[in-house]
């Protein structure tokens, strides 16, 4: 199409071109041809560019897939969390890695009977998490919320009950320097109180560290980490206890004297009672008395009271602010036999920690 306009104005970079209408146009005045100046009249032709157009909507409907495909078609999963292990205080928690997709992460929390515990620091690297501190054979339920810019997922509950201290099958034993033959006879007792088989390094979920030598990469592991180093007489004690027997006379510069008094303590007790003489006229009363006391005192447990001071050491927990965990070194109170009258308590307020990606990622202690 053919259009003739007049020239009105030219200025240097701008011209004002009149339609028969007597309409203005503002047109770039670099596209005149040369020697046009007012009054001027010029011809424009006009067409439309087709394939230009096909060109560019091509285009343009290239980057739209190319922006569905990388955004738009995957979403975050949801976490996917596991009882790892359980002991009389604690319990150890695992997920699988998160799948953020294409989406930014806000944060991944951890919830304990529905109520905030805390924020997983460096979600990404950390797959695992212990919380301490918790009561005696208690039901606990725990699950995971994931923020990302894509939205809330959450995990699916999971429910564990904590032991009672009669249930030996949460004890997880690294082994230290030992001779063969002690190592052998830990073997044999863990077998027999269905506690978990031995491990090979120190792990987030290790309880105890057994050894007879205090030297090794496992026994520095095991003392940044707070774990206890007990000598292997601990076992044998808790399985002829049938129950969770307390460190303290265990460790290894503990006095030997100390352990052995108290390994003969229940055997004497029965002879403290001071029954009468043979031929002795005893009246009901007392006779019934005599009775009783000396049937308490076979049947009677020998149970060893941890000082309160001892429990505080190895308790060392405390309530950090809800948002962020902070570092933290923590010791493990399920190491400690409580007396009845503890045992049925709740602990103090638990203290999560989260693995470390060095050698078997399990080493960061933060709490909750």
């Amino acid at each position: 199409m053919l259009v003739s306009l007049t020239v009105g104005k030219v200025d240097a970079g701008l011209a004002i071109l009149l339609t028969k209408d007597k309409r203005l146009i503002e047109f770039p005045s670099v596209l005149l041809p040369p020697g046009v100046s007012s009054g001027s009249i010029i011809d424009i032709q006009v067409s439309r560019n087709n394939r230009a157009e096909d060109a560019a909507r091509q285009a343009f409907e290239s980057l739209q897939n190319e922006i569905y495909a990388l955004f738009g078609q995957r979403s975050p999963s949801k976490p996917v969390l596991r009882i790892r292990n359980a002991t009389q205080t604690s319990v150890v928690l695992e997920w699988d890695p998160i799948d953020l997709a294409t989406a930014s992460l806000r944060s991944l929390s951890l919830y304990r009977n529905n109520s905030k515990a805390g924020n997983i620091p460096n979600p990404t690297t950390h797959h695992s998490t212990k919380i301490s501190g918790l009561a005696v054979d208690t039901e606990y339920s725990f699950h995971l919320i994931l923020r990302t810019s894509a939205g809330t997922y959450t995990s699916e509950k999971v429910t564990t009950r904590t032991h009672k201290m009669t249930d030996l099958s949460g004890i997880t034993i690294c082994p230290g320097v030992m001779s063969p033959s002690e190592k052998e006879r830990l073997k044999t007792s863990i077998e027999r109180i269905g506690a978990k088989p031995l491990q090979d390094h120190v792990r987030i979920d290790t309880t105890h560290f057994v050894c007879t030598e205090g030297r090794g990469h496992g026994w520095e592991r095991a003392q940044e980490m707070n774990i206890p180093i007990v000598r292997p007489e601990w076992l044998e004690a808790c399985e002829q206890e049938g129950r969770i027997v307390g460190v303290r006379n265990y460790y290894l510069g503990a006095d030997p004297a100390i352990r052995n008094q108290r390994a003969r303590a229940p055997s004497h007790a029965p002879s403290q009672a001071n029954p009468p003489a043979a031929g002795t006229i005893i009246s009901n009363e007392r006779q019934s008395s005599v009775v009783e006391t000396t049937s308490t005192l076979k049947t009677t447990p020998s149970v060893t009271a941890v000082p309160e001071a001892e429990a505080t050491r190895h308790e060392q927990e405390y309530i950090p602010s809800s948002d962020q965990i902070q570092p933290v070194s923590e010791s493990h109170r399920d190491n400690i036999a409580p007396t009845s009258a503890q045992a049925g308590k709740e602990g103090d307020p638990s203290n999560l920690e989260t693995d470390h990606p060095q050698d078997d990622a399990d080493f960061t202690s933060v709490p909750l």
